[in-house]
């Protein structure tokens, strides 16, 4: 065990199997690998400041400050607040999906996506993830780099139903409700249930 960086707000509580004053680290540094899309991935932990040694127990990806980047909380025990991690990569297109489901579960939990825009075709699954008391997002997204439109995006969701969507906008979330031809657009900063507008294909 490394010893407490009081400096960064590390803390750690008295307990009777671990040492006072003592971190539980072991100064193991967190990793964020970037997909080299060819296979392959790299270790680029030293360039996020993410590479906490601080034990860190859960992470939480998500668009915090509705730029249409996915950004990280991270979360210790032993090591402070909650840090949280702006994505600062090159801005490219994206598109968000929530799922409304009707004969599906609520939240159409479960549900595989197909994304085609131009020649690349993307597969999503609708499960939030999960770490150590925390919860990612039931939410679906797509990074379209430098796609200006989606030509399709088909459903499968867990009732059977297979819907398809044509001509969607980039840079915005929508919410598609199952068994309806027209999405309705998220306003950035609301979530899945607030006030929504359709998109027009």
């Amino acid at each position: 065990m490394g010893k407490l960086d009081v400096a960064s707000g590390e803390f750690w509580m008295e307990s009777p199997w671990e040492s006072k004053g003592n971190n539980l680290s072991a100064f193991e540094r967190n990793r964020i690998l970037l997909n080299t899309r060819d296979g392959s991935f790299v270790d680029v932990s030293h360039l996020t400041k993410a590479d906490l040694d601080s034990d860190s127990r859960s992470v939480v990806a998500g668009d915090f400050n509705h730029d249409g980047m996915e950004d990280l909380i991270v979360r210790n025990t032993g090591g402070g607040p909650l840090f949280v991690f702006e994505n600062r990569f090159p801005k490219k297109h994206w598109l968000r999906v929530s799922l409304r489901g009707v004969r599906s579960n609520s939240l159409g939990i479960g549900a595989k996506l197909k994304l085609e825009a131009g020649p690349h075709t993307l597969w999503r699954e609708l499960y939030p993830g999960n770490t150590f008391l925390s919860q990612m997002p039931s939410q679906v997204c797509f990074g379209l780099g430098d796609a200006t439109r989606v030509d399709r995006l088909t459903i499968f969701w867990p009732s059977g139903e297979h819907q398809v969507l044509e001509a969607l906008p980039v840079d915005a979330h929508v919410r598609v409700t199952e068994g309806e031809d027209s999405p309705q657009r998220i306003a950035p900063g609301k979530g899945p249930l607030a006030d929504a507008s359709r998109v027009s294909p």
